[in-house]
C-alpha cells in the first residue's frame, strides 16, 4: 500500500513539474552588443609585453602590459573614433595603429615607443585609404603601405619611416595593378594586374628588373599568391586553375608553371594558408565544411596544436600571434556558443595562461547550438547552411529569422555570431544559407551564381524557407527576414517578389538599386566594375533585368513592415535615395521604421547605437512575429 502511495506521489510531481511553464533566460540586449571587454591581442616580437584593445569611454583604445611584473598602462584614451583592430608591432618594440575619423573621413595613423609610452602622429590624412603591405625585420623602423593618395582611383607603394614620417614611392601603379606580394626582405617581386574580367601575375627577381607577365587568367580562375619558397624563384599559391577546388600549390615564377600540388581537399576550397614568414614555413591549410578543419604541413605546428587542444577541449583555437624566438604563443579559442577567449601559452613550459575574454557577460550553456544543415534546390543542387534553434522543448512550428549573408561572394561559417545569438536566446530559430555563388565550395558552385542575383540565388532562399515550412520547423505565418547590404537586397526582394512567405524584414545597411551601387562605386573599385557586369549584369546592357530586381522601382510590391538602419557615412549608400525609397514607401502606406545614424558607416561603432538599434530591432520583431495577429 505504502509503494502504491509512492508512486502515486511520484506520478503527481512528475505530471505538476511537466506542466510548468518552460522557463529560459533572456539575457540581457548589452551582453551581446556592448564592446568588446579586451581584444586583439598582440606580442611583442622580444616577448615582454602584450597589446590589447579595451573600452574606455566606449570606444577601444590600446592597451599594453608588462609580462615580467603584470603592469597595465593605457596607451590611448581617445573619446571620439575607436583604434582599429588593424594595428601591429613592428621588430623594434613600437606598435603602429590608426584610427578612421568618419566625420571627415579622415586617416591617422600613429606610432608608439613601448619604452616611454611616447605617442607620435605619423600620417594624417582625407579621404585616403591605407593597407599595410609588408613590416621588415631587417628595417624595423620602415614599413611598406599602399595608399591612394595620388589618385583616389588607384594604389601605390610607399615606404614609411615610422620614426620621421617620411613617405617615400617605392611603385607607382601604372593604373591596372591591384595587390602587391613582397618576398621575405620586403621586397615586392609578384604583382596581379586586372581589368576586371581578366588578370595577369607579373615578376620580375629584383627591384631594377622591369615585371613580365607568366600567369593570365580569367576571373572565373584563381590564383592567389602566398609566399616565395625560399628555394629558386618559386613561390606557394592558392589556385583553382584546371580544377574546381582551390588548393595549395608551388609555382615557378620564372615561367608560371605549376611544379607540384602540396595540397587539396576534394570536398571544399582551401581558404587560407598559415605562412610564419621568420621561418620560411608553411604550417597548415584551412577550410570550412560545416566546420574548420585544418591539415598541417609542419609536423612542430602540429604538435603544438596538438597540444592546445588537449589543454583547450572543445574549443577551436588559432595561434593569432608569437615572439621571434616561438615560445610565447597568443592564443585565441572560440565555439559557436562562445564569443571568444585569448590566452598566452608558453611553449617551454608548458604553461596557459588567461588573458581575457571577449565577452565575460555571455554564458556559453545560456546560448544556442548551430547546426549544419543542407537541403536541395528546385534545380536539384545542395545547399549548405546552418540552423541555430532556441533553446528549449519546442523544436517545430517556430517563427523563423531568415538571414542571407553578405556578398553574394561571401559565405557564413560555423562559429560565434552575436545577432544570431541574440535572436535565437529571444525564442527564434535562425536559418543561414550559403545559396549558389557562395565562397569555399568550388568554381562550380560559385559560377553557378553568376546573373543569378535575383534569379536562382533568390530561389534558393526561397527554397530554404520552403524546406524549413516542409519539416514542420518552421511557423509558416511567423518568418522574418533580415540582411545587411546584399543580404538586406535579399531581404527587400523576398518581401517584394514573396509577399506571402514573410511578414516583416529587417534592414542592415540594404543595397536598394544596382544602378547606382555600381555607378556610385569608390574610385579604387573600378578595376573590379567588369567583373560586377560579368557577375551581376551591366547597367547598359542588362539594364532591364537590374531594374526589374531592383528594390527602389518595386515598392508597390512591398505590404509587410520594415525597419531599416543606415550609417550616413557608408561610402557604399546614396543616402537621399535610400530618404526617397522610404519616403515612396510609406506614400504605398507601408509600415516603416528608419534610422538614420550621422556619424557611423556601415557597422554602427557607437556602443550607444548599437543597443538602440537592437532594442528597436527586439521590439520590431515582438511585435510583428508574436503580438500582432
Amino acid at each position: 500500500m505504502f509503494g502504491r502511495s509512492r508512486i502515486f506521489l511520484f506520478i503527481v510531481f512528475f505530471t505538476v513539474i511537466c506542466s510548468c511553464k518552460e522557463h529560459i533566460k533572456q539575457i540581457p540586449l548589452a551582453d551581446f552588443f556592448k564592446t568588446p571587454e579586451k581584444t586583439f591581442f598582440k606580442i611583442s616580437p622580444d616577448g615582454k609585453y602584450i597589446a590589447y584593445l579595451k573600452p574606455y569611454k566606449d570606444k577601444q583604445n590600446l592597451f599594453t602590459q608588462s609580462l615580467a611584473d603584470g603592469t597595465e598602462h593605457m596607451e590611448t584614451s581617445f573619446d571620439d573614433y575607436p583604434v582599429s583592430g588593424w594595428y601591429f608591432w613592428t621588430y623594434n618594440n613600437q606598435l603602429v595603429f590608426n584610427q578612421d575619423i568618419v566625420a571627415n573621413d579622415g586617416f591617422k595613423m600613429y606610432a608608439l615607443d613601448i619604452s616611454t609610452h611616447q605617442l607620435r602622429t605619423i600620417l594624417s590624412l582625407e579621404k585616403v585609404k591605407v593597407n599595410l603591405v609588408n613590416r621588415n625585420k631587417q628595417q624595423p623602423n620602415i614599413i611598406t603601405i599602399r595608399m591612394n593618395k595620388r589618385d583616389p582611383a588607384n594604389f601605390d607603394i610607399y615606404r614609411l619611416n615610422i620614426k620621421t614620417g617620411e613617405l617615400s614611392p617605392y611603385l607607382i601603379n601604372p593604373g591596372n595593378i591591384t595587390e602587391w606580394f613582397p618576398d621575405a626582405d620586403g621586397k615586392i617581386r609578384l604583382v596581379k594586374s586586372s581589368d576586371g574580367v581578366d588578370e595577369t601575375i607579373l615578376y620580375r627577381p629584383d627591384d631594377n628588373a622591369p615585371f613580365k607577365p607568366i600567369i593570365q587568367n580569367n576571373f572565373k580562375n584563381s590564383v592567389r599568391p602566398i609566399a616565395f619558397a625560399g628555394q629558386k624563384n618559386n613561390f606557394y599559391a592558392l589556385s583553382n586553375v584546371n580544377r574546381d577546388k582551390m588548393a595549395l600549390v608551388e609555382i615557378n615564377a620564372e615561367n608560371g608553371k605549376e611544379e607540384r600540388t602540396i595540397f587539396s581537399n576534394s570536398n571544399a576550397d582551401l581558404m587560407y594558408v598559415e605562412y610564419y614568414k621568420n621561418k620560411h614555413r608553411l604550417e597548415f591549410a584551412s577550410w570550412d565544411e560545416a566546420k574548420p578543419r585544418k591539415y598541417f604541413l609542419s609536423p612542430d605546428i602540429q604538435r603544438l596544436y596538438k597540444k592546445l587542444e588537449e589543454l583547450l577541449k572543445g574549443n577551436e583555437v588559432r595561434v593569432v600571434d608569437r615572439d621571434s624566438s616561438e615560445n610565447k604563443f597568443i592564443l585565441y579559442t572560440y565555439t559557436d556558443r562562445s564569443p571568444g577567449t585569448y590566452y598566452l601559452y608558453e611553449a617551454s613550459t608548458c604553461k596557459l595562461i588567461k588573458l581575457g575574454d571577449t565577452n565575460p557577460s555571455l554564458v556559453p550553456t545560456e546560448l544556442c547550438v548551430m547546426q549544419p544543415v543542407a537541403y536541395k534546390s528546385r534545380d536539384g543542387l545542395t545547399i549548405n547552411g546552418y540552423l541555430t534553434m532556441p533553446l528549449g522543448n519546442k523544436k517545430t512550428n517556430l517563427p523563423v529569422v531568415v538571414m542571407p549573408h553578405d556578398g553574394p561572394w561571401a559565405r557564413d561559417t560555423w562559429g560565434y555570431d552575436e545577432q544570431v545569438q541574440f535572436l535565437a536566446n529571444r525564442g527564434y530559430a535562425v536559418f543561414q544559407m550559403n545559396y549558389r555563388g557562395s565562397t569555399g565550395y568550388g568554381k562550380a558552385f560559385r559560377s553557378a551564381g553568376y546573373k543569378q542575383v535575383g534569379g536562382k540565388i533568390q530561389d534558393d532562399i526561397t527554397d530554404g524557407v520552403h524546406w524549413l515550412i516542409d519539416k514542420k520547423i518552421a511557423n509558416p505565418k511567423k518568418i522574418a527576414i533580415f540582411g545587411g547590404r546584399f543580404g538586406g537586397f535579399s531581404a527587400l526582394y523576398g518581401v517584394s517578389f514573396h509577399p506571402d512567405l514573410y511578414n516583416c524584414a529587417v534592414i542592415q545597411y540594404g543595397l536598394i538599386n544596382f544602378f547606382t551601387y555600381i555607378k556610385d562605386a569608390p574610385p579604387f573599385f573600378k578595376p573590379y566594375l567588369k567583373m560586377t557586369y560579368e557577375m551581376v549584369g551591366n547597367p547598359e546592357t542588362d539594364a532591364d533585368r537590374l531594374r526589374a530586381i531592383s528594390p527602389v522601382f518595386h515598392t508597390d510590391k512591398i505590404k509587410v513592415p520594415l525597419i531599416i538602419f543606415q550609417g550616413a557615412k557608408d561610402q557604399r549608400a546614396n543616402i537621399s535615395e535610400l530618404n526617397q525609397f522610404v519616403h515612396e514607401l510609406r506614400k504605398h502606406d507601408v509600415d516603416v521604421k528608419y534610422f538614420l545614424k550621422p556619424n557611423e558607416r556601415a557597422f554602427f561603432r557607437s556602443e550607444r547605437n548599437r543597443f538602440e538599434m537592437y532594442t528597436e530591432i527586439e521590439k520590431f520583431l515582438d511585435y510583428n512575429m508574436r503580438v500582432k495577429p
